[in-house]
Parts: structure tokens; C-alpha cells; sequence
């Protein structure tokens, strides 16, 4: 996979199965909307944020805990020079599988929700204190290279995603979205149009508001150019396209794409590999099923 910057769709490769950071950042930072080839636990602790999922943001408190899957585009905007504290454990879908069982699977928090929907839950005290108790052993196994580790830290992660789990089957916190109306909408319409021509000229007149001033808030909020970001949901849209069975052609056309040679090369690009390739993979790909719902 590649990693596009300069204005690009982001696309951030996790090269092991499992990445745990403990982070603190003491300088103002903004990334753009970027996604990850694997599935991402973010624990907040301290600092002035707003977290972006999707079209929704988030101004975050301290015990917020989200979870990320690999198809959410999401982005962090620190607000000032507070310092910023947070935890991020990045797992394969593989990792995950294979401690999986047919009654519990532990990625159901990520898969088992509309996409972009349900990321985020507060957790309460003593949830909070038993997923930190549970982070501080898992990072302390990571630095050990003593006999028996590797099983220690297998049987950590797995009782950390069960909690997560658990938190997130019983929550009934509602988080607060403060994504600007213009920019949701100027998102909402682009999904609902992606297999059309889509301009700033058709928004100006869809929104009664000039064009200039879409382009210049959607960046602002996004990290991202109208332009970027609808190629990248034209090629989350054609991977869709692909895995459901159809050709590359169909395909093209389906997700957008008014030229075929424009298509093959934008899909390069960014997924990192061609879209013939793309259906090798997705081939060769197994299905273990796992749907259990923890109770």
C-alpha cells in the first residue's frame, strides 16, 4: 500500500499486525482524512481535540474511546499547544481472526455498525481504569523479549478487546456532532452522487452558496480538496464494486469514471496495486465468518 500526501487521498500502511503508540504531542498538528489498512482503538487522555470520522466530528474528553475500521476516512485536529495524550493500537483483520472464536468475534465493534457510525463511546471510571491497566500490561509485554511473551501478549489483547467490546455493546452515551452543516451536506450529496459528475457549480446551486466558499470550508474541515476527496470515495466505491464481482470495466463506469486509462491509473495509485491485482486478492481472501455479537 501506498501513502499519498500533498494535497492526495492518504492512505497509511500498518506493516505489523499489531502497533501500539502511546503518544504525547506538545505542538499544534493537523493531518488530513487518511485511512489504515488495518483497524484502529484510539483512547483520548488530555489535550484540546477535535476528531474527524467520516462526516462527523467530535470535540473529545478524556475516556473517550473510538474504533476505527479499515474502510473510515478520519482525521485529528489538535485546537491549541495543550499537550495531547493518546493511545492507538492498530490490529489486522487477520491478527484478530485467528483469536477469534465462531461465539466471539473480537473486530464485532468494528464491523457490526454502519460505516462511520457508533466510533465513539465515553467510558465510564472504571471501564477507563480497566482498559489502562490493560494497555500498561500490553505495552510492557511489547518491550520484553523473555521466553513466553508473545502468548502473554496474545492473551492481553484479547482480554482488551473484549472489554472494548463489551463497552461498546453497553453503552447509551451519545456523543455530540459538531461537523458545519455545509460540509456534511457537501459530503452526504457526494455519496449520493459518486456515479455522476459532480462539480462545485452543481453544489453552489444545490446549496444556494457560493462556490468559493464550499471549496474553502471543506478544506478547512477535511484536510483535503473536493477534488481529492471524491477521487478517493470514487475508489473506495470501486474496491466495493470489484469485491461484489464486478469487471473492471462495469466497474470504471459504476464508481465514476468517465475514462477507462483515467480509472487504472487513479486505482494504482492509491489502493497501491491494480485493479486486476486488486481482484486476485480479494480472491484469494478467506472468509471465516465470524458474526457472534457480544451479549
Amino acid at each position: 500500500m501506498r501513502c499519498l500526501v500533498n494535497g492526495s487521498y492518504l492512505y497509511d500502511p500498518i506493516l505489523p499486525e499489531l502497533l501500539y503508540l502511546h503518544r504525547v504531542t506538545t505542538y499544534p498538528l493537523e493531518s488530513s482524512y487518511h485511512r489504515h489498512d488495518a483497524y484502529e482503538v484510539y483512547l483520548f487522555l488530555r489535550g484540546n481535540v477535535n476528531f474527524y470520522i467520516e462526516n462527523h466530528c467530535y470535540h473529545l474528553e478524556p475516556g473517550d474511546l473510538l474504533v476505527i475500521s479499515p474502510e473510515e476516512m478520519h482525521r485529528s485536529y489538535i485546537m491549541d499547544d495543550s499537550e495531547y495524550e493518546r493511545i492507538t493500537i492498530n490490529l489486522k483483520n487477520t491478527y484478530l481472526r485467528r483469536m477469534s472464536t465462531p461465539s466471539t468475534s473480537l473486530s464485532a465493534c468494528f464491523d457490526y455498525r454502519p460505516k462511520g457510525k457508533g466510533n465513539i463511546v465515553h467510558l465510564e471510571q472504571e471501564q477507563l481504569k480497566q482498559i489502562l491497566r490493560l494497555a500498561a500490561e500490553l505495552e510492557n509485554l511489547l518491550a520484553s523479549d523473555v521466553y513466553g511473551t508473545d502468548v502473554k501478549i496474545n492473551a492481553v489483547v484479547a482480554q482488551l478487546m473484549v472489554a472494548i467490546n463489551v463497552s461498546y455493546h453497553e453503552t447509551t452515551s451519545i456523543p455530540t456532532d459538531i461537523m458545519p452543516e455545509l460540509v456534511c451536506k457537501t459530503m452526504d450529496y457526494i455519496e449520493e452522487h459518486l456515479a455522476q459528475e459532480i462539480t462545485l457549480s452543481k453544489l453552489a446551486k444545490m446549496f444556494y452558496i457560493n462556490s468559493t466558499h464550499i471549496s474553502r470550508q471543506f478544506k478547512k474541515h477535511t484536510g483535503l480538496t473536493l477534488r481529492s476527496y471524491i477521487l478517493g470515495r470514487r475508489i473506495e466505491l470501486a474496491k466495493y464494486c470489484l469485491s461484489d464481482g464486478l469487471s473492471i470495466t462495469e466497474t470504471c463506469f459504476q464508481s465514476g469514471f468517465r475514462d477507462y486509462a483515467n480509472f487504472i491509473r487513479s486505482f494504482t495509485r492509491i489502493v497501491g496495486i491494480s485493479p486486476g491485482k486488486f481482484v486476485k486478492q480479494e480472491r484469494n481472501n478467506t472468509d471465516y465468518g465470524y458474526n457472534k455479537i457480544p451479549q
